[in-house]
């Protein structure tokens, strides 16, 4: 899974990305226009994994991974500055977009103040600018194909043409129920506004739960119901991420944070693109494995390996509550809860899975 930080220059974009994923990037005062990208892979954290991998005590335990990707800010009206960050935004498969909140005069705010409803709308209005650019242009090229003889595909026009008005009325694609016919029409177009979003309330350090906080939160609510909010202070949360893991958890205690924010960013990027996790034990290691929820144990076993799905016969399978429950793999069959299901069962969050297979 690739998630991308997006939001304006001086959002706090890189102290967000240092604290999920625990590197110290230089961060700047000033709105920066060039630079290359960051991108780190980060452990999705799983206690599940970790206590299987205390009883199994494997060699290697393989935790389901995250990319975060951290580039330039977009700017209001900039569109060929914003196109480079479009660019890198259309590959990934969620936006992480980080609003700023905090007050603090030495880094520079583009627009002057700190408004975060303005800035969101900001945001929200640029990437859909961004895809009436790429349908304004590929009609252009349909219509010049045309000119030149060659008929251009009608239910491909039709779509961009449906989707041209809804963004037209500043509508973001995501915001409406297409058919699963026009989903897979839309998929290879990658458009911006339809990928899935989190907003990242980005608050100083006198902001933790504030009442003014909660009222930000419901009014951003009201404006836009479908994007889930998580707030953090990108600041703490980085110095957090700098420190052992002992003094992290009293780090976090003093100020009340329950859980770091790189665990809390991810488990809602699960939660917001339906993904769910399966545990394999073969061997001398012990792996989780990130599928999308609905996945079928057929097809789970080829994100395993290819041979394993043209070769399945059966999976094992058993809960972790279960098997936790029966202390091990011979205590669950003898009590029947180590079962055997074909290629239609549909894998549930937390099974532990063996999967038989003939090549």
């Amino acid at each position: 899974m690739k998630v991308a930080l997006a939001g304006l220059s001086n959002s706090g974009k890189t102290t967000v990305f240092n604290a999920i994923t625990g590197q110290n990037l230089d961060t700047t005062v000033y709105p920066t226009t060039s630079g290359i990208h960051n991108m780190a892979v980060v452990k999705v954290p799983d206690s599940r994994l970790d206590k299987l991998s205390e009883i199994f005590k494997p060699k290697k335990t393989t935790h389901a991974t995250i990319e975060y990707i951290d580039y330039i800010g977009l700017t209001k009206g900039e569109p060929e500055q914003n196109r480079k960050v479009f660019d890198l935004i259309k590959d990934v498969d969620a936006i992480v977009h980080v609003v700023r909140v905090f007050e603090d005069n030495s880094v520079i705010h583009p627009v002057g103040t700190i408004d975060p409803l303005r800035d969101i709308e900001t945001v929200e209005l640029e990437l859909i600018f961004g895809d009436l650019e790429f349908i304004e242009k590929r009609l252009d090229r349909m219509e010049q194909a045309l000119k030149r003889g060659k008929k251009p595909d009608e239910s491909e026009k039709k779509l961009l043409l449906k989707c041209k008005d809804l963004l037209d009325k500043g509508i973001a694609l995501r915001d409406v129920e297409f058919n699963e016919e026009d989903h897979r029409a839309m998929k290879p177009l990658q458009f911006l506004s339809t990928k899935p979003e989190i907003i990242v309330l980005n608050i100083g350090e006198n902001e933790l739960n504030t009442d003014y906080i909660n009222e930000l939160k419901n009014t951003i609510h009201k404006r836009y119901p479908l994007l889930p909010i998580l707030t953090m202070c990108g600041k703490i949360e980085m110095e957090i991420s700098q420190l052992s893991p002992d003094d992290a958890r009293l780090f976090l205690d003093d100020f009340n944070i329950s859980e770091p924010a790189s665990g809390r960013l991810i488990h809602l990027c699960f939660s917001l693109l339906g993904l769910i996790t399966f545990f394999t034990t073969a061997g001398d290691e012990v792996k989780a494995w990130s599928i999308q929820k609905g996945i079928t144990a057929h097809r789970a076993a080829g994100k395993v390996h290819t041979d394993i799905e043209k070769g399945f016969i059966k999976a094992e399978v058993i809960s972790f509550d279960d098997f936790i429950s029966a202390g091990n793999m011979h205590s669950a069959r003898e009590k029947g809860i180590l079962r055997l299901e074909g290629k239609s069962y549909e894998v549930k969050d937390g099974d532990i899975i063996n999967f038989r297979f003939n090549v």
